[in-house]
């Protein structure tokens, strides 16, 4: 699944080259499809949640099991 960062910035790209072009159905279909991206951006969480690496360990700082 794709993070939210991700999609937000396919967005921002997709209005930036709308904003860019002379072509209104270009654009208008650009504008869409930038739409489409934010609504499936809009649940996720705001920090993507992708699965840690297995050697990757939560260890707070002075944590007695650290040693």
């Amino acid at each position: 699944m794709l993070g939210k960062t991700y999609l937000t910035k396919q967005a921002s790209l997709l209005l930036e080259f709308a904003r860019t072009t002379s072509d209104s159905d270009l654009s208008a279909k650009l504008i869409s499809k930038a739409a489409d991206l934010k609504s499936q951006a809009d649940p996720l969480p705001d920090k993507d949640q992708g699965p840690k690496a297995p050697d990757v360990a939560d260890i707070s700082p002075g944590d007695p099991t650290e040693r």
